[in-house]
């Protein structure tokens, strides 16, 4: 699905963190459910689920929202971080950029895709992916530094794509 703005790799969105977001008026826009990938959009990377990620899944249960974690991580990393913070839907080895994942987490979740917002710190995987799904995406400043060789070379090679759209939108300030 090429998006509107012209391209695939670019997100409908893009934030600082998902920790400063107002998502009491997310709710009232009418999203109502919300996707997360683990690794550098809600912890660093390889970190468990801190008191801040569980009190953080527990305010968006509380104003009303059905949460998931989507990661290509393995089972026993995202079955235990999904199972601490409370998420509803979980899926490891999740094939990101392929659209599956996202598709089966709003069919799970009972939500027309148009009514969930998906978070990820990745263009090539979690932008991608949520885009070929229909799913409105949000870039996630990466909270801290790579330790792994591949992910640094997709950050390199994200950076063109992150000139591009920071020329028309606010890079890391543009809320949706």
């Amino acid at each position: 699905m090429k998006k509107r703005n012209g391209s695939s790799f670019y997100p409908s969105y893009s934030i600082a963190s998902v920790y400063d977001l107002d998502f009491q008026k997310l709710y009232e826009k009418g999203y109502r459910a919300l996707f997360f990938d683990i690794d550098n959009t809600l912890v660093l990377h390889d970190a468990p689920a801190e008191e801040e990620t569980k009190a953080f899944f527990e305010r968006l249960r509380e104003i009303g929202f059905k949460t998931a974690i989507l990661s290509n991580n393995g089972k026993e990393r995202v079955e235990q971080f999904a199972s601490k913070v409370g998420a509803m839907y979980y899926r490891e080895h999740a094939g990101k950029p392929s659209a599956k994942a996202y598709l089966d987490a709003a069919e799970a979740l009972d939500t027309d895709r148009k009514k969930c917002l998906f978070f990820g710190d990745q263009i090539f995987t979690d932008i991608l992916g949520g885009n070929r799904a229909g799913i409105p995406t949000v870039l996630v400043r990466p909270m801290g530094s790579e330790k792994y060789f591949h992910i640094v070379l997709k950050r390199m090679l994200e950076k063109p794509f992150l000139f591009l759209y920071k020329r028309k939108n606010a890079l890391w300030k543009n809320e949706p």
